[in-house]
């Protein structure tokens, strides 16, 4: 997945448009900015073409699949030409599925829900939560953080070889971390899974957003990946991948949509026929929109030129991290060292700082929004930090208070919409709140770290 230094260069394009590029927000010590959106691994902002395109068709809203009605007609059609739009940007073979759902985390329950009973679930104990936890009915084995690519293929080629009964196995892994934004080696477990005959199901929602996902290249099982990372709106995600367990499970929800035949028996009883198709597990009304924007985001990346937005995601990887070492005190959290790829996700802790001070002073006195906390990713966060599991501290709700060291991070993440001036900001703001300190007070109400409002306080109510 690596892209050569001069097709780096010779392809860059300009940050694509996105909503809210022009919102202003209040700083405390006086006075408006324009508000730095860096907290894209969370949710990146939507792109302005799929808002506009999501506008466009929202007067010919019409229900899917039940109606005989022009808008219905059309309705369905857009949905299931937005399915056949997603399985492009994905590189689906002929007869993999492309299952709706409402994000990653549902994606992955999903999955967990279709996955044969005896089947045994290997995952990394870097994984986020969403690919962490789902696999709650199966016999799991959570494989330790690698410091290598190389480590990450032995660990798991040992696990498979040594797993006992010899069943059926799925690996779960992501593409890239949360935490670091480093690539993981996707292609080589894929295949160590594969020659130990288990499946892999990849985790995309960070590598979607920042760079080409083609299954059927990485040779996985299935993809799952949300369309709010994807500079879609809320509440819709993707399951892409082989149809068989999904065809041969319960469907995820029982409801209209999902059966395609149902019978009363003379005992009383109902007899029930399921579909065979993605719309097994896609119950109820779907959510439309929310299908449609991811295929419009999907398009407007494939045509903006993928190669040259990982061009420009890359210039400015390279730019905070330079940035970010000039600054002693602070320490950037990586797995696998300097050198690894790696997407527009940094983390880092900043020596005498709680994180969560730090972030409330980035957003309070410079109008930067980044993210502090563990970030739904809690083992791999304290294998980083190096802290006890039994430490306090857990996402977004620092047990320090402003000063005091903290067990959790800071994350700073970016992509397409990235304007020059919010990256240049940031660092301009690092290297201020380092050597002079926050210009404001600040306490902790209700788990989070926020500006005194006291007398002096000049923050004023937005809404």
């Amino acid at each position: 997945m690596s892209v050569s230094t001069a097709a780096l260069e010779s392809s860059i394009c300009a940050p694509l448009p996105v909503l809210g590029q022009n919102v202003t927000v209040p700083l405390v010590t006086g006075g408006e900015v324009t508000y730095a959106a860096l907290d894209y691994a969370a949710s990146a902002p939507a792109l302005q073409r799929v808002w506009d395109d999501v506008a466009a068709y929202a007067p010919y809203y019409g229900s899917v699949h039940r109606g005989a009605g022009y808008l219905s007609q059309l309705s369905t059609d857009l949905f299931e030409n937005s399915r056949r739009t997603v399985a492009e940007f994905l590189g689906c073979r002929a007869d993999d599925q492309v299952v709706f759902t409402r994000s990653t985390t549902d994606s992955l329950n999903l999955l967990a829900a279709a996955i044969p009973a005896d089947c045994q679930v290997f995952v990394y104990e870097t994984e986020h939560h969403a690919s962490l936890l789902p696999w709650r009915d199966a016999q799991v084995t959570y494989l330790n953080a690698p410091r290598t690519p190389a480590q990450a293929v032995e660990s798991l080629e040992r696990a498979l070889a040594d797993r006992d009964p010899y069943g059926p196995a799925l690996v779960c892994v992501t593409g890239a971390s949360n935490v670091t934004g480093e690539l993981w080696p996707v292609r080589e477990l894929a295949a160590a899974a594969h020659a130990h005959g288990a499946r892999i199901v990849l985790d995309a929602a960070q590598l979607a957003p920042h760079h080409p996902v083609d299954i059927a290249e990485l040779d996985v099982d299935w993809v799952a990946f949300s369309g709010h990372k994807l500079y879609a709106p809320f509440g819709s995600g993707v399951l892409a991948g082989r149809a068989d367990w999904l065809q041969a499970a319960e469907p995820y929800l029982a409801g209209g949509g999902a059966s395609r035949k149902v019978a009363r028996r003379a005992d009383g009883g109902v007899d029930v026929d399921w579909h065979t198709t993605a719309a097994r597990h896609e119950a109820g009304s779907p959510n439309v929109i929310g299908v449609y924007s991811i295929a419009s985001a999907c398009k407007a990346l494939t045509e903006a030129g993928f190669e040259g937005l990982v061009a420009r995601e890359q210039q400015l990887v390279s730019r905070v991290r330079e940035g970010l070492a000039e600054v002693p005190e602070v320490q950037v959290l990586s797995l696998f060292g300097d050198d690894a790829p790696r997407v527009g996700v940094i983390s880092f802790v900043v020596r005498g700082w709680n994180s969560s001070h730090f972030a409330a002073a980035l957003s309070a006195e410079y109008g930067i929004g980044v993210r502090d906390g563990l970030f739904c990713a809690h083992p791999l966060v304290r294998t980083l930090l190096g802290s006890d599991p039994q430490d306090p501290g857990e996402c977004g709700a620092p047990e320090a208070e402003p000063g005091e060291r903290s067990l959790n991070a800071i994350r700073v993440s970016f992509g397409a919409g990235t304007p020059d001036e919010h990256i240049d900001r940031f660092l301009r703001a690092v290297s201020e709140l380092v050597r002079e300190g926050a210009r404001w007070n600040y306490r902790t109400e209700d788990g989070r770290c926020v500006p005194d409002r006291g007398e002096a306080a000049r923050v004023r109510d937005t809404f």
